[in-house]
């Protein structure tokens, strides 16, 4: 016999400030040792629901509600935050939200000691979750040393640590390549044989077609749609796409090409039009005379955190930086547009020469954790602060085009994760900078935001901007890349073309 363990009962909430209602009227049962995946397009209400079981609505994200919500015969509204936690955890979409700690291990084992478990206890959970996650090779590290994916696989364990009843994951796939997809599936479905109750907000689907329970379908604030799971996975591209939604499967081709590849010996075409990248040498770990020499050993550059000495990116085209978490491709960007300053390195473009402090003029980049670059109080302020000269009728046509002139005089922050990015993403088009750099801009995108992403980055590039996007997605590749370009441990391992010929033939 099937046991509620957690009741949505008719709420309709609106965030402080907001304009319109994030949920309405909606109602939920869930089943103790259900899997249910909310999907739906960017701030249709999934994680608002996420947010309602977890108790930060109402208790940390203040505004007007209506309704009722119980989880494991708890009253939401009349429970603290802290009771819950041995019943309910979460991993949020942007991992360092919830970091406590400094380093790896003292995160994982955080919730345990607050909780005051014994210290054997605690040594025997942290490295029974790190031999089941298979997280080794993250122990003993800095966390600010960690990419966007390695981050959120800390943030699963250190949930995990806590052995809730209930696991939420607010969009756990954004940051991740196929290899960690491939690990966070295995680990849901462990999650999901010891019982756990687990809701899953996500925009990829692929992966958890064989996992989900049921399938939830929001829009506006409203659950619109349910399927039991293998109804769902049988749906087609068309009716996938028609409700504005991923596919349920991927394209063996695209698996390939986003599949850790061996090493292989660089060699770039070259463009008669392009703009040169020379001597991007870094390090994470201080040694400044490897950084001052002009020439380099092999045992230097095995040193480096990026090795580059020539690299060309052609001109008015779109390039995908590739390759596994960690691997070094934020690195690569953040050292092009001059965020780093110990990064060595020169960019030659038009007969003229940008070192350090003048790359930061000549690019702009959309970082992965868009909340570092979100400064003012309205949507139509923060893209107007980009532009050289401020012109808000060109400021509304691209939140229009991005589906954000609505929200013109919201705060960014009071804005779901997609729609930040495509904030974000409008400074970088209104900037107009030659070379403009993304890192992961569709993590946290639905699909019709992902393929209006896709052609504005390619109307800048038919327009003359250069454009680097670095990206786990396959299906944004397809839709606007020109050019995959392959990083391993911070050095360019292959540049190959990916022209109209290579999209339409896997379609």
């Amino acid at each position: 016999m099937m046991q509620t363990i957690a009741q949505i009962n008719n709420v309709t909430h609106r965030y402080k400030g907001a304009a319109e209602n994030s949920l309405d009227g909606v109602s939920l049962t869930i089943q103790k040792g259900e899997t249910i995946l909310l999907c739906g397009a960017s701030g249709s209400g999934k994680t608002s629901v996420i947010r309602l079981l977890n108790g930060l609505i109402p208790h940390y994200y203040h505004g007007d509600m209506t309704g009722d919500v119980t989880v494991k015969g708890l009253d939401i509204a009349k429970t603290q935050l802290y009771e819950l936690a041995g019943i309910v955890g979460t991993v949020f979409q942007n991992p360092r939200s919830q970091f406590f700690s400094v380093d790896t291990d003292g995160e994982i084992v955080f919730g345990p000691e607050n909780i005051g478990l014994a210290p054997d206890e605690i040594k025997a959970r942290k490295e029974a979750i790190a031999k089941q996650m298979n997280l080794d090779k993250l122990l003993g590290r800095s966390l600010f040393a960690l990419s966007g994916g390695e981050k959120q696989r800390i943030a699963c364990a250190s949930v995990a640590a806590l052995l809730p009843e209930i696991i939420l994951l607010d969009e756990p796939s954004s940051n991740l390549d196929m290899q960690a997809i491939s690990m966070l599936h295995d680990i849901i479905r462990g999650w999901k044989k010891q019982g756990k109750t687990i809701i899953i907000s996500e925009h990829r689907l692929w992966y958890l077609k064989d996992i989900a329970d049921r399938v939830i379908y929001m829009d506006k604030g409203r659950i619109a749609r349910e399927w039991r799971g293998k109804e769902f996975a049988e749906l087609s591209e068309v009716e996938t796409r028609q409700l504005g939604l991923r596919p349920t499967s991927i394209n063996e081709h695209y698996l390939a090409l986003l599949s850790d590849k061996d090493d292989v010996k660089f060699k770039q075409e070259q463009f008669f039009d392009g703009i040169m990248l020379k001597d991007f040498y870094f390090s994470y770990h201080h040694k400044p005379y490897l950084l001052r020499r002009k020439q380099f050993s092999v045992a230097d550059g095995d040193a480096l955190s990026l090795c580059i000495p020539e690299l060309i990116l052609p001109k008015g085209k779109v390039t995908a930086v590739i390759g596994s978490n960690g691997t070094g491709k934020s690195t690569f960007l953040r050292c092009i547009c001059g965020l780093e300053k110990d990064c060595t390195g020169v960019i030659v473009a038009n007969g003229k020469e940008y070192k350090k402090r003048q790359r930061i003029g000549f690019s702009y980049m959309v970082m992965q954790d868009v909340n570092h670059q979100l400064f003012t109080d309205s949507v139509e302020k923060e893209v107007l602060l980009s532009m050289k000269e401020k012109d808000v009728n060109r400021c509304h046509e691209i939140l229009d085009t991005l589906g954000l002139l609505g929200y013109k005089d919201t705060h960014p922050m009071a804005l779901s994760g997609g729609q930040k990015q495509r904030v974000a993403i409008a400074s970088a088009i209104a900037a107009g900078a030659e070379l403009l750099l993304f890192d992961e801009p569709t993590s946290g995108l639905d699909y019709a935001h992902m393929k209006k992403v896709g052609e504005l980055l390619r109307q800048l590039a038919e327009a003359g901007s250069t454009v680097l996007v670095s990206t786990h997605d396959p299906e944004f590749i397809e839709q606007c890349c020109d050019h995959t370009l392959r990083i391993k441990n911070g050095r360019a391992v292959s540049f190959e073309a990916w022209n109209d010929q290579d999209r339409n033939s896997i379609r």
